[in-house]
């Protein structure tokens, strides 16, 4: 088996204890990982610490910090098919992902790279005559930097990018599911000349690396995506250090379709919505909502296209569907999907036994027309199953996409430009794909609100996490102070 260390203060180390990680495709044990408990955790954050305040890293000019990111973004390119190839074994994904998503991992870079000098404050126009005051844009300090399994070098990259950017360091914690791409991607931040302690990667479990992490009184700022459960702790932790916290959370986003819409294209995005990834992803469009008059046309369009899905070994180039990534989340998808059916929804294809080794679970519609507060409605499954609900005009499409405690994304498909914009200004989400789905950008903000979280990851607003403003107000008159006891 392969084997993996964590990296503290710019060494490759053994963890107080070590784990197996698991090929979800057989169910087998393929790597042996390093875990880190508190000793370990206190090692990397008083490293990242010590390289914040002191040596080559606050030295370094912010164009500096831009040309070591971009070295990574070289290194990253150069190595794409071995992160590509980790990050199928150890998750599940299959491989013509990871590839493609790989490759764009290093643009991230690129762009926080060129942004890193750019990062400016500003001078006010104040309200005194014998005052210059202008603003500084600083980085806030130790960001502990929170990864999930799923796309972690991608949801590592929208953190690392604009942190180091800023000037920050960093801890970053993979999660004990499927960590083992992230721990390699720590080879090249070492080989592209981070300074020791800059970028520390280490992976564990909640109580004894998680909570010492984000209570560590030297933490400044978290940045976490993962489930609200686990953010609404990782809150609670904060209060601890005060630390700062952006979180990117779940989604239960509406996919909605309307009688003008192109239903050839708009079923084209909902399979990528919902079935790629295997649905293993935050933004999944999971409810369908589809105008009344053309729902059974659609529906149809729908199990034509996924009929016909490959869902075989991930590292095989034509596998279009892998399997879940842990056996737990398989279980819980099949008995959400049972009590959905036991509460009214219908069963449209899929849920079925995959024979085989391994967490595969088919791609699966339930119509829940007829019962639009079941489970598979209302909660975020991560996994394959769409839920399809009808509507008659407008304003139900709204409140039915509405109607959840999530915010993060929503995909709308019409060919009335008028309405598109008023639909947009109505929806309560922080992502709105129009007429496609599931595109993301360096470029492009990414982020909701309610149980999907706050703050923002990609373009210039992520850098700008990352940064605190100083004000200083220098005093431009030789005459004396008049009276010291007035506040100027």
């Amino acid at each position: 088996m392969e084997s993996f260390k964590l990296y503290i203060n710019g060494e490759f180390t053994e963890g107080s204890a070590c784990f197996n990680s698991l090929n979800p495709a057989t169910a087998q044990p393929w790597a042996v990982i390093a875990e880190a408990r508190e000793p370990e955790v206190d090692a990397a954050v008083q490293a990242a610490a010590r390289a914040f305040q002191s040596g080559p890293w606050p030295a370094m000019t912010a164009s500096g910090r831009g040309k070591l990111l971009l070295r990574l973004a070289d290194l990253i390119t150069r190595d794409a098919d071995r992160l590509a190839r980790l990050e199928t074994l150890d998750t599940g994904k299959i491989i013509r992902e990871t590839r493609s998503q790989i490759a764009y991992v290093a643009e991230y870079y690129r762009f926080y790279a060129g942004l890193a000098d750019k990062m400016d404050g500003r001078t006010l126009s104040i309200d005194k005559a014998d005052m210059e005051t202008w603003t500084r844009r600083e980085p806030v300090g130790v960001v502990a930097a929170i990864v999930p399994w799923n796309s972690q070098l991608f949801l590592s990259a929208v953190k690392l990018g604009p942190a180091l950017a800023a000037g920050c360091t960093v801890v970053v914690k993979a999660a004990e599911t499927a960590p083992a791409p992230l721990l390699a991607l720590a080879e090249l931040f070492h080989e592209a000349g981070f300074p020791a302690g800059v970028c520390n990667f280490i992976t564990g479990f909640a109580a004894a690396c998680g909570t010492p992490l984000t209570q560590h009184k030297q933490v400044n700022h978290i940045a976490f995506t993962g489930g609200p459960a686990t953010a609404q702790h990782i809150v609670r932790n904060s209060a601890e250090n005060l630390a700062r916290t952006s979180l990117e959370l779940g989604g239960k986003s509406p996919f909605i379709v309307f009688e003008d819409a192109d239903l050839e294209s708009a079923a084209n995005a909902q399979v990528a919505a919902i079935f790629a990834a295997s649905g293993q992803s935050c933004v999944a469009g999971s409810r369908l909502l589809v105008a009344e008059s053309v729902k059974a046309a659609f529906i149809q369009k729908l199990v034509e296209k996924v009929a016909p899905i490959v869902i075989g070994c991930p590292q095989q180039q034509e596998t279009q569907f892998g399997p879940l990534c842990t056996e737990r989340q398989k279980t819980f998808i099949q008995q959400t999907v049972e009590r959905s059916l036991q509460q009214g929804a219908q069963l449209v294809t899929g849920h079925y036994k995959i024979e085989g080794d391994g967490y595969y679970y088919p791609p699966t519609i339930l119509d829940c027309s007829d019962s639009p507060a079941a489970d598979s409605v209302m909660q975020e499954l991560f996994g394959p199953v769409l839920s399809v609900i009808s509507f008659r005009d407008e304003a139900e499409a709204i409140a039915l996409a509405n109607n959840t405690e999530y915010g993060l994304a929503a995909g709308v498909f019409t060919q009335n430009l008028t309405s598109a914009h008023r639909i947009t200004r109505q929806l309560r989400c922080g992502v709105v794909w129009l007429n496609t789905y599931r595109a993301v950008s360096p470029l492009a903000p990414f982020g909701g609100h309610g149980l999907s979280g706050s703050g923002r990851e990609g373009g210039v607003d992520a850098a700008l996490e990352y940064t605190t403003t100083k004000t200083v107000w220098l005093r431009t008159s030789d005459e004396p102070i008049d009276d010291p006891f007035v506040m100027r």
